[in-house]
Parts: C-alpha cells; structure tokens; sequence
C-alpha cells in the first residue's frame, strides 16, 4: 500500500509541476496515468477533483504571495467560473463529457498553435484584455467539470492568445481555479462519496504529491522568461489537444 501511494505522490507531484508552472494540465495529467492503471473513470475524475483542491489552494497562495496575481483579473474569473463549474457538475451526471471533448481539443488545438507562432514574433506585443473575461470564466468552469479538465487550458490559452501577460494569467487562473475545483468537489462529493472514500490511497497521493510541488512551480513561473514561458504553453497545449482528438477517433 505504501509503495502504491508512492506511485500517486509522484504522480501529482509530476501533475502539479506542469501546472503550477504552465496554469494547465493537472487534471489531464493525472487522469491519463489514473485511466491507464484501471481506475473507473469517474472515480478518476473524482480523485483528481478532491486532490485539486488542496494543491490549487497552495498553487494560488504561493502565486499571490510571488506576486503573479492580476487582482483585477482573479476577481472578473472567480463568479462566473465557479457558477459554470457547478452547472457543469450537475450535467455531467446526465450526459457523457467524452462527446464533448473532441470539440474542446480542437478549440484548444487553434489556440495552442497562435500562442506558439506569438513566442516566436518579434513584434509580439502584450495587452491587457479585459473584455469577455466574465464569459471565459463561465465556460471555463463548465468545461472543466464536464469535460474532466479544462479550466487552465482554455482560460489560460484564451488570454495569452490575445496578449495577455503569460506570468500574470498563469497566476491569476491557478489562483481562481482553488474556489473552481472546490465548487466542484462538492458536487463529486455527494455523488461519489462512498466509491471515492474506498479509493482513498489516490486521493492522499495525488494531494500530497500536488502540495510539495505547488511553491516550486510558482517559483517557476515567475523566473521563466515571458517567451519561453509562451512556447511551453503553446506546445502543450497542442500536443494535448492532438492527443485527445486521436483517441476520441480510435
């Protein structure tokens, strides 16, 4: 049993880094490696969730505290992510996320390869978008708990896509997606609560591992340079992205 929470320490740890450090990708992450060592997808998606929301919660405290938060832009994502998140929870129960998620990826997909072509620029100019943020947290959240993961990659995506600084999206995005993953929680929690307290050694490891890593890949974020920071988001999201439309053709 020790050896097997071992295995999920490393895992969140992993899981984390990228997150912490490129605002995306902790819940794909994790769930690939979750899916592929057979545990039931919604307990997986469960797991992720609760685990999420303590290493969100340290991600984005460690954020505010290096001073990578946009306080403007936390507070335009917060309501309108948490109320698409809840929505999203409750309709997942209803429908299948995976019919969804093909569509997702190749919105993803778009926005992955303008980001890399910005790093690459010369002429790369930043701006601080302010319009429509409302709408982005809405569907950022919903998505997210629909599609098992989606808050970072498409609300982190979005805003460097139009010129928005890749440091303090990042920190902003992580720093709300804490009271985006607790509305969720909740609702997986009434759900799935007894399947989910049996696979408790997932959740502890994923916790775990996600907390010890969160300092470090803030500290990351804020050293990186703005350029390379938006090549790394631009490739993952990409190689993501065309990894989840290949699969949903198998």
């Amino acid at each position: 049993m020790d050896l097997t929470i071992l295995l999920y320490v490393l895992v969140g740890f992993a899981a984390q880094m990228i997150d912490g450090a490129l605002g995306m990708a902790y819940g794909v992450s994790s769930n690939t490696f979750l899916l592929s060592v057979g545990v039931p997808p919604a307990i997986a998606s469960g797991s992720v969730h609760l685990a999420e929301t303590c290493t969100t919660a340290v991600s984005g405290i460690s954020h505010w505290r290096l001073g990578n938060v946009d306080k403007d832009l936390f507070k335009k994502l917060i309501i309108p992510g948490v109320l698409g998140a809840v929505s999203g929870a409750y309709i997942l129960t209803r429908i299948d996320g995976n019919i969804i998620k093909p569509y997702i990826s190749a919105y993803l997909l778009v926005m992955g390869i303008i980001i890399l072509v910005k790093a690459f620029q010369n002429n790369h100019q930043e701006r601080k978008v302010s319009d429509h943020i409302s709408i982005l947290g809405l569907i950022g959240g919903f998505f997210d708990a629909i599609g098992g993961g989606g808050w970072g990659p498409l609300v982190t995506t979005t805003l460097v896509a139009r010129g928005n600084n890749p440091r303090f999206t990042i920190g902003s995005v992580n720093m709300s997606e804490f009271f985006v993953t607790f509305s969720q929680s909740v609702v997986f929690l009434i759900t799935l609560s007894s399947d989910l307290l049996s696979h408790w050694p997932v959740i502890v490891g994923l916790l775990v591992g996600g907390v010890i890593a969160a300092p470090f890949a803030a500290i990351l974020t804020r050293r990186l340079p703005v350029r390379v920071l938006m090549g790394l988001v631009g490739l993952l999201i990409i190689v993501l992205s065309i990894r989840t439309i290949v699969q949903a053709f198998m």
